[in-house]
């Protein structure tokens, strides 16, 4: 009852912050593309205008992760409980416990939604989707120069 009430305050005191560092996430990666056309070093792809970026992109992704990893974690704490074996007479209170820690879904959550890996994976996946989208409009066709 505490870790989920310390989560939902840290999750309501940082959800704006998140929701911010998400946004500039997924307007950083198909800017970073356009600079790459810009530039058009063909030389070498990792030119020192496109460093910051790229490190600010992989510390926002590290960040949106380490967020989903919370909530992960405590989906596990219920198995764990119903792991430990207190003799046969606590088996009752044993799934009374585990039930309340089912029910209670603590976990980070962004606006009420539970954060996950899988909707971290899922943004990342969208956007990379988004970044090939942005890549053959201006990437130089055939013929052109």
């Amino acid at each position: 009852n505490m870790t989920q009430a310390v989560l939902r305050k840290t999750s309501n005191s940082i959800e704006t912050s998140l929701l911010s560092l998400g946004i500039v996430l997924a307007f950083i990666v198909p800017l970073l593309l356009v600079d790459l056309t810009l530039v058009g070093d063909t030389h070498s792809l990792l030119t020192p205008t496109l460093l910051p970026g790229i490190f600010v992109t992989c510390g926002l992704l590290y960040v949106l992760f380490l967020a989903a990893t919370i909530s992960e974690q405590c989906m596990n704490v219920p198995s764990m409980v119903n792991a430990f074996s207190f003799g046969p007479e606590t088996e009752r209170a044993r799934q009374h416990a585990v039930d309340y820690i089912v029910s209670s879904a603590a976990g980070f959550y962004v606006f009420g939604t539970r954060l996950t890996t899988a909707m971290v994976v899922k943004f990342i996946y969208v956007w990379c989707i988004v970044m090939v989208g942005v890549m053959t409009r201006l990437a130089p066709r055939p013929g052109e120069a």
